[in-house]
């Protein structure tokens, strides 16, 4: 139904870049026709300008009420990119927002408060299509445009919908902003295993491999991370020694995350007007 829905009325693309280049591909992958895709950026890709042979409309007019408009340009340039879509407000064209920090306030106070909109948080593993988007409606959603955008964003990985709009600014610090944790402690453990006389590139590939294995075993296991972590922790063996450094209630991980993520989602009220 969504992606008939889709085809029948056409899907706005504001902003190409990484995040949409990598939702699009997901898309026609998924069965979305080029030929009812309208992309609107200045400076598109060369692979987006290649999808233009399929039929894929890029910088030209724009249907009158798309099914959809997915809204993925950088916050900054928000301001001056979100009066294009004016004229598509106040009818039965869904807006998706994937932006970080900008609000659906923001969003109905250019598009009309009668717009149906939805704010997403998604995440760069969705350029894999490994990323886990969070999604809030506003009251003018309906169950049926929620569903839509689940599903477009479920091409990229896993959707999940929150309770509130403020909750979105978490989801921000633990999954918008964490994979750049996730690389850090990678740049991190590789540096440390240098620091014990491994081979620069030894450590980094030991240091990928150990951090993305975890990571895959973690989510497949029917066991918890907790479950998993005491598995492989021997007592009084090396695993336990490294985790009393690391678990230290003072300067551990767990406060040092906390900080981590309070202070991203702060940003995110920041940007948002919320601070």
């Amino acid at each position: 139904m969504t992606l008939k829905r889709v085809n029948d009325g056409g899907l706005v693309l504001l902003g190409c870049g990484k995040m949409g280049s990598a939702m699009l591909q997901g898309w026609l992958a998924e069965g979305v026709e080029a030929r009812n895709v309208y992309v609107l950026d200045p400076h598109p890709s060369d692979w987006v300008q290649g999808v233009q042979a399929d039929g894929l409309h890029l910088n030209s007019d724009l249907p009158d009420s798309p099914a959809i408009c997915l809204i993925a340009v950088k916050p900054q340039m928000m301001g001056d990119a979100l009066p294009r879509l004016q004229a598509l407000g106040g009818g039965k064209t869904v807006f998706l927002s994937v932006a970080a920090g900008t609000s659906i306030a923001t969003f109905e106070a250019v598009l009309g408060t009668d717009s149906p909109i939805v704010r997403a948080m998604p995440n760069t593993p969705a350029a894999v299509g490994r990323g886990i988007t969070a999604v809030i409606g506003n009251v003018n959603a309906t169950e049926a445009d929620l569903e839509m955008a689940e599903t477009l964003l479920s091409a990229v990985g896993q959707t999940v919908r929150l309770e509130n709009e403020a909750q979105i600014d978490a989801v921000t610090g633990v999954s918008g902003s964490g994979p750049a944790y996730v690389f850090h402690l990678i740049e991190a453990l590789a540096a440390a295993g240098e620091a014990e006389g491994l081979p620069a590139d030894m450590a980094m590939k030991l240091a990928k491999a150990t951090v993305g294995g975890a990571g895959q075993l973690a989510e497949d296991a029917e066991e918890s991370p907790t479950q998993l972590r005491v598995n492989v922790t021997s007592p009084g063996g090396t695993t336990a020694e490294a985790l009393k450094v690391l678990m230290d209630a003072e300067s551990g991980f767990v406060p040092l995350l906390k900080k981590a993520v309070k202070a991203s989602a702060d940003k995110g009220r920041e940007l948002g007007g919320k601070s």
